[in-house]
């Protein structure tokens, strides 16, 4: 791909708005995720989309080749746990993509939504991933909310933001944490070598928060709750491996030889709650611990 080379012209602009009205058709939404994935370049050094610009800034703007938009409803079996006309909240499996993407272009939590839901899904984060409001790792389960309409989108995105939408997590780690309790605070960015990777950037990272507590503590290993201030993605994992503690089954952050029984790293999204967009009242639900955690607290156990 040949990258589009731009110029900055205006003092203290955020570089993702500079994108956003140079180039034709791109939102800026979209250009903050292009930052995200490193595709953008400020005087040719990695750009994040909170940077500021200084006129005749050189800025270079790779953009991912056009792809066909094909997405299929498909009858895949979803776990609703709530549902009404404006939101539906589903227990996602592990090992389940969110939405298609290289090298999984079906078989989706939105291939599943299309078919569950027809046309009602919102249409605020594109083509690829329509309805989805925030994410979780295909190798972490539990629960995940997608809006039907843009309302109900616009409304749950702003919850994320002010942290009225909270997400309460369990996992194991390795390892005992002493403490009965405690919080992570340690801003999050790309890893600069790896952008598949995230890592703790005092610096240069977006702030993120987690709450940690003790359920459980078995030889060598301690069951977590989590709490999330933030959604940064791969939070919980990067937060628990940064104080010594990575997760069980984690081979990007912890130990690079898979757990047997664990098609990934033991973290389950158990509690989700948030403010109706219509009704304005809090909804909280919860789902029970897949079989692969339950399996992976007996092991631990003997």
């Amino acid at each position: 791909m040949t990258p589009i080379l731009l110029r900055a012209d205006r003092e203290g602009e955020r570089l993702d708005q500079l994108l956003a009205r140079s180039v034709d058709g791109l939102t800026r939404s979209a250009a903050q995720r292009l930052l995200e994935e490193g595709a953008v370049t400020l005087n040719g050094a990695p750009a994040r989309k909170n940077t500021r610009t200084a006129p005749g800034d050189a800025v270079a703007l790779s953009l991912p080749d056009p792809v066909e938009v094909d997405i299929r409803p498909q009858n895949i079996p979803l776990d609703v746990v709530y549902e009404d006309a404006d939101v539906i909240v589903v227990n996602k499996p592990v090992g389940m993509v969110v939405h298609p993407a290289p090298g999984h272009p079906d078989g989706t939590l939105v291939n599943a939504l299309l078919y569950h839901c027809g046309n009602s899904l919102s249409g605020i984060n594109g083509a690829l991933r329509p309805g989805i409001v925030h994410r979780i790792d295909r190798d972490t389960s539990g629960l995940i909310i997608a809006a039907k309409n843009d309302a109900a989108h616009l409304a749950l995105a702003a919850q994320l933001q002010d942290h009225s939408l909270y997400r309460e997590y369990e996992a194991v780690c390795v390892g005992t944490l002493k403490e009965a309790s405690g919080t992570v605070d340690a801003p999050i960015a790309r890893h600069p070598a790896d952008r598949k990777r995230m890592c703790v950037d005092p610096k240069g990272g977006r702030a993120a928060v987690t709450h940690w507590s003790v359920l459980g503590r078995y030889p060598g290993h301690t069951h977590i709750q989590c709490r999330l201030e933030t959604g940064r993605t791969h939070q919980i994992r990067v937060h628990m491996a940064y104080i010594g503690h990575p997760l069980l089954g984690d081979v990007v952050y912890g130990a690079k030889k898979p757990v047997r029984g664990l098609a990934g790293q033991c973290l389950h999204a158990r509690q989700l709650s948030f403010v109706h967009p219509s009704a304005g009242t809090r909804v909280t639900v919860e789902c029970p611990l897949p079989d692969y955690f339950s399996q992976a607290l007996r092991k631990l156990a003997r």
